[in-house]
C-alpha cells in the first residue's frame, strides 16, 4: 500500500483569486471615504468656533477682543487725531501693540475695558532721530539728515560752504601752494563725538534744524571759577556771566553786596559750556621783518654822556609758515611749521663814553628835589612864556645839582631870587631858582646829588618851590625830556 504525502506548509504559494483582490479594495476605499469626510467635517466645525483675539501693550496683557480690527482702527482714529495738531511729522503710537488669536467655545471678551486700557497706555509719538555729544543726548529731530544738516550749519559759522566741500576732494590739499600773506583751512571738525540713532519721542520734543543749532552752541551751565581783574566789581563780573549780584552772592558764601573785590581773587560762578565746539586748523604764510638789535660797545676814549654810532643797524625779513587752530573762530593755539629768513637783519653799533671828570656831566640828568611834584610845566602862561618847570610839595627842601658841573652863578638875580647856575662842560647848563639859600659858591665843582641850596619862594614866586631851567649849546631845552625822577 502506498504512502500519502503529506501538504507543505511551510510556504503558501497559491496565487489570490478574483474574488479576494476586490473585497480588498472595496474595504480600501470605504475606509478612506471614512476618512476624508471626517476631516472635512472636522474642518467645518472648527471654522464655525468663535476667535477671540488677547490683546498686548510692549508685551502686557490688556485685556481680550473680538474683533482685531476695532483696535486697530481705535489707533488708527488716534494717531489721525494728533497728526491734525502736528502737521509737519508722521507719527505714531510708541508702544508695540500686538495680538494672539485663540478660538473658544464660550469666548470671553470686553471691548470696551479694552479700549479703555488703551486710551491709558498708549501714546502718540513720531520716529525721529536721537542726536547724541559723546554719549550724551543733545535733542531729536525729525530724521537724520536733519540732524545732519544742523551739525553742517554749525561748522558754517565759523567757515563758508564752500570750503567744506572743498575738504571733501582729497586732492584739495595736495595742490596746496601757499604765497606769502595767502592762508587757507586744512581741517574743520567737532570737538567731540557725534552719533544719531532712531528713538520714538513726543512730537513736542522734535526740534527744527535752528533750535539744535542753538542749543548745540548755548549748552547747559556749568560751575566755573573766576578770577578777578584789575577793576572789576561784583556787579560788572555778574554781568559777564549773565547773572544777578543775588546770584553771584549766592554762589559765594564768603561775600556780601558790600565787599570790595580784589585783584587775583576767585568768585564762584557759572557759565553756560556749549556741547560741540567747531575746531578750524589754518595754515598760513607770512613775511615778517625781523627787527634789528642794538648793541653798546663802552670806550674810555670818550667822556660819560658822549656816544656815537659806529654802525647803523636794519632790519631783516622772513618768511614763517604757520598753523593756526582755532575754536569757534576764536585762535587756541599757534605753532611755527617752517620759517625762512630772506635777509639776515644788520645790528646797530653804539660807542658809549665812560670817562668820568667830576667837573664834566654825564649827560643823565637827576631829579633835583627829594621828590616832590610837577606843578607847572615849560611854555606859555599867564601872558609870557615860562622858561622850565616848577617842582613842589616835598617834605626834604634841598636842592641838588642835576649832574655833575662847576657853579658859575650863585646869588640873588631879580625875578628868579636866589638862583645858582651849574655849567655841566659837556654843552649842557641849568639853572636852579627862587631858593631861601644856597649853599655853593662860583667856581666850585659840584657832583651830581650834590646839595647846592634850599627850597624856597624868593624873587617873583607864588610860593614855596624850585624853578628848574635846562640849556643845551645855548638853546632852552624842555627839561622834562632829559630829567629822570
Amino acid at each position: 500500500m502506498k504512502k500519502q504525502k503529506s501538504p507543505d506548509t511551510s510556504a503558501d504559494t497559491r496565487k489570490p483569486t478574483q474574488s479576494s483582490l476586490w473585497k480588498k479594495v472595496v474595504l480600501t476605499t470605504v475606509l478612506g471615504m471614512g476618512i476624508t469626510m471626517g476631516s472635512v467635517y472636522a474642518q467645518n466645525f472648527e471654522s464655525q468656533i468663535p476667535t477671540v483675539y488677547h490683546v498686548y501693550v510692549d508685551g502686557n496683557h490688556v485685556g481680550t477682543v473680538d474683533d482685531q480690527k476695532l483696535v486697530e482702527s481705535y489707533i488708527k482714529e488716534r494717531v489721525q487725531t494728533a497728526e491734525g495738531k502736528h502737521e509737519d511729522v508722521a507719527l505714531t503710537v510708541g508702544e508695540d501693540v500686538s495680538y494672539v488669536p485663540e478660538k473658544m467655545f464660550r469666548p470671553s471678551f470686553d471691548n470696551d475695558s479694552v479700549i479703555n486700557s488703551l486710551e491709558e497706555e498708549l501714546s502718540i509719538m513720531v520716529d525721529a532721530t536721537k542726536l547724541e555729544v559723546d554719549g550724551k543726548v543733545v535733542g531729536y529731530t525729525e530724521n537724520q539728515q536733519e540732524a545732519e544738516k544742523a551739525i553742517k550749519k554749525l561748522k558754517t559759522k565759523y567757515v563758508p560752504e564752500s570750503v567744506l566741500t572743498k575738504l571733501e576732494d582729497p586732492t584739495y590739499l595736495k595742490e596746496k601752494d601757499l604765497k606769502n600773506g595767502d592762508s587757507t583751512i586744512v581741517d574743520v571738525k567737532l570737538s567731540e563725538k557725534v552719533s544719531y540713532s532712531s528713538q520714538k519721542v513726543k512730537p513736542t520734543k522734535v526740534l527744527t534744524t535752528d533750535e539744535l543749532v542753538n542749543l548745540l552752541q548755548k549748552g547747559t551751565k556749568q560751575d566755573k571759577i573766576h578770577t578777578v581783574k584789575k577793576g572789576e566789581v561784583l556787579g560788572e563780573i555778574a554781568n559777564d556771566y549773565n547773572l544777578s549780584t543775588q546770584d553771584i552772592l549766592d554762589l559765594n558764601d564768603n561775600l556780601s553786596e558790600n565787599d570790595v573785590v580784589s585783584v587775583g581773587q576767585e568768585i564762584n560762578v557759572t557759565d553756560y559750556q556749549s556741547y560741540l565746539d567747531v575746531i578750524v586748523v589754518e595754515e598760513k604764510k607770512e613775511e615778517s621783518t625781523i627787527e634789528y638789535k642794538t648793541e653798546v660797545k663802552e670806550s674810555d676814549d670818550m667822556y660819560k654822556g658822549e656816544q656815537k654810532v659806529k654802525q647803523e643797524g636794519s632790519d631783516g625779513t622772513k618768511e614763517t609758515e604757520y598753523k593756526i587752530t582755532k575754536k569757534n573762530g576764536k585762535v587756541i593755539r599757534e605753532e611755527v611749521l617752517s620759517e625762512t629768513v630772506s635777509k639776515e637783519a644788520q645790528k646797530k653799533i653804539i660807542i658809549k663814553g665812560t670817562k668820568v671828570i667830576p667837573s664834566r656831566g654825564t649827560g643823565n640828568f637827576a631829579w633835583p628835589t627829594v621828590g616832590g611834584v610837577l606843578t607847572s610845566k615849560q611854555g606859555p602862561r599867564w601872558g609870557s612864556y615860562h622858561k622850565g618847570i616848577d617842582i613842589a610839595g616835598v617834605s626834604d627842601r634841598t636842592i641838588k645839582a642835576s649832574d655833575n658841573g662847576k657853579v658859575v652863578e650863585a646869588g640873588r638875580h631879580g625875578g628868579y631870587g636866589n638862583k645858582v647856575v651849574i655849567n655841566h662842560n659837556n654843552g649842557y647848563k641849568t639853572i636852579y631858582a627862587h631858593m631861601s639859600s644856597i649853599k655853593v659858591s662860583v667856581g666850585q665843582t659840584v657832583r651830581k646829588g650834590q646839595a647846592i641850596g634850599v627850597m624856597g619862594s624868593t624873587g617873583h614866586s607864588t610860593g614855596t618851590h624850585l624853578h628848574f631851567e635846562l640849556y643845551k649849546n645855548g638853546e632852552l631845552q624842555n627839561p622834562l625830556t632829559y630829567v629822570n625822577k
